[in-house]
């Protein structure tokens, strides 16, 4: 038996099969479109077909967090049973998650005592949020103890770099994230903006390139630049997409030609409906283990 239960949200963008196999409950987002709310549910009500091709014909979701009762809900029964906790949280840059998921870990400790539910903001967000939950299954399953695991989480959660482009703006528009006069000569000049995630867990613009294949090339670059070993790197690699697959193939493609010693296959995930319902279809983010994120 696990010296303690791992958990986060569904936002870690990975699919279901993953956490039923490493064995990690997970909470559920929200989203709403049309007067409709759905759960963020890994796919299982609706495929990523579906959703980004109503996207892409005027549809403009909205998302919702967790509630501190739906976060009660899923660590309650952990608790009855005699577990303790550690979850790990979308990045509080992003969504208030992280405070609803500290409250309600005070409420289950009461109702508990002796047990402990420890929340970790991870800083992150979609596969790269995903890629620290790996790294402590992993951790889980070596036989770390809860407060090893949390520790190590706190000194390495920076450490997790996101690097993404996008060709598709319409989101970003809508989001506030790109002016509407930017989107519409991004759009026109085919300009992919490069993004990352600072060390306050937002997400903040590095650079425009102009061509995706360019902005492809960019991504894989920069993972040489802040890669632990830099093309030694021997870690984890990850990409998650949205609609754009063989962008994402592609992307793969260029990082295992480069990175000879990486840790096993890298992984593509479909970025999920919460993440995708702010950068809609054509987005490609890639992540890895590196050095410490900075401003």
């Amino acid at each position: 038996m696990s010296a303690f239960t791992l958990t986060c949200c569904s936002t870690a963008d990975r699919p279901k099969s993953f956490f039923d196999a490493r064995e990690i409950p997970y909470a559920c987002f929200h989203w709403s479109e049309g007067g409709v709310d759905h759960l963020d549910d890994l796919y299982q009500s609706i495929t990523p077909e579906e959703f980004y091709g109503a996207i892409t014909a005027g549809a403009e979701p909205t998302t919702s967090q967790v509630s501190v009762g739906e976060f009660v809900a899923l660590w309650e029964p952990i608790a009855a049973r005699g577990s303790d906790v550690l979850h790990v949280s979308l990045s509080s840059g992003l969504s208030g998650a992280y405070n609803a998921a500290t409250l309600a870990a005070s409420r289950v400790e009461a109702a508990h005592p002796g047990r402990r539910v420890l929340v970790v903001d991870s800083l992150g967000a979609s596969s790269g949020y995903g890629m620290l939950v790996e790294y402590l299954a992993d951790l889980r399953d070596a036989g770390a103890s809860l407060d090893e695991a949390h520790t190590w989480a706190l000194a390495h959660r920076l450490n997790v770099h996101h690097w993404f482009f996008s060709t598709d703006l319409t989101s970003y528009v809508r989001g506030g994230r790109v002016s509407r006069v930017s989107g519409f000569v991004g759009t026109a000049l085919r300009i992919c903006p490069v993004l990352d995630m600072n060390d306050g867990g937002r997400l903040i613009p590095r650079d425009k390139i102009r061509t995706k294949a360019k902005a492809e090339r960019d991504v894989v670059a920069r993972m040489g630049e802040h890669a632990e070993g830099g093309l030694a790197y021997a870690g984890k690699c990850s990409i998650s997409q949205g609609a754009c697959r063989e962008d994402a193939e592609r992307v793969r493609d260029l990082v295992e030609e480069r990175f000879r010693a990486l840790r096993g296959k890298v992984t593509i995930n479909d970025i999920g409906t919460v993440i995708g319902s702010h950068t809609g279809p054509g987005t490609v983010a890639l992540f890895f283990m590196g050095d410490t994120r900075g401003r």
